[in-house]
């Protein structure tokens, strides 16, 4: 469905929803009071309807559903991939708002959660998560931009079946490399490896760009 859907097509619970999150912000807070799907039993990709039944996401599920959302209200269904080293990519909703860029995301790291719109380009967005996307493995080596109408009539938003296809699409678009120094990565992460050695079940929250946060 390459054109956004009338209220018909929604449930009265999915409908109220969508009208209590008339904007990003808040549809950034209705998504980080949403458990999050850590996919304990298998692997999951909900569409937006399967994660109001479920009541749980994971990152590209909570894209989805905020996609869902935010489209009811006039922005574009676009979704930022997030490349890592480790391979374990990252997906956010990504919305303009007078100009500027901010996202709306879900995570287990509140570091990778939504961002505000403040940013004057999509590369810069993408940067603002590097230094909060370092664990043990993870680097972030690039970005890439989609817009789901490009996946015609592909149903993401009310499928009951897992919707594979906008995973596989997000691995197919063009992806932009984001270089970074070693020194840089070395040095955030022997700081991630002290934190977690004196902390194991904390997250680190010390970084310098909280003020960009949306959580």
């Amino acid at each position: 469905m390459r054109r956004r859907p009338g209220p018909e097509a929604f449930t009265t619970e999915e409908w109220r929803i969508i009208q209590s999150c008339r904007n990003p912000r808040q549809a950034q807070r209705f998504l980080t009071s949403m458990p999050y799907n850590r996919e304990l039993e298998s692997g999951t990709l909900r569409s937006f309807r399967g994660v109001i039944r479920r009541g749980e996401a994971h990152c590209l599920e909570a894209a989805l559903t905020a996609a869902t959302i935010l489209e009811q209200h006039g922005y574009p269904p676009l979704l930022m991939s997030l490349e890592s080293q480790d391979k374990l990519d990252h997906v956010v909703f990504v919305f303009q708002s007078r100009g500027l860029w901010g996202a709306v995301a879900r995570s287990r790291d509140l570091g990778l959660h939504g961002r505000k719109p403040v940013f004057r380009s999509l590369r810069h967005l993408a940067w603002s998560y590097f230094d909060t996307y370092i664990d043990h493995t993870g680097r972030i080596t690039g970005y890439g931009v989609a817009n789901l109408y490009a996946l015609g009539n592909y149903d993401w938003r009310f499928s009951l079946k897992n919707v594979w296809k906008v995973e596989r699409y997000l691995c197919e678009i063009p992806h932009r490399k984001l270089i970074s120094s070693d020194r840089r990565y070395e040095r955030l992460l022997a700081r991630y490896k002290e934190f977690k050695g004196r902390y194991p079940d904390r997250h680190f929250t010390g970084y310098t760009n909280r003020h960009q946060w949306m959580l």
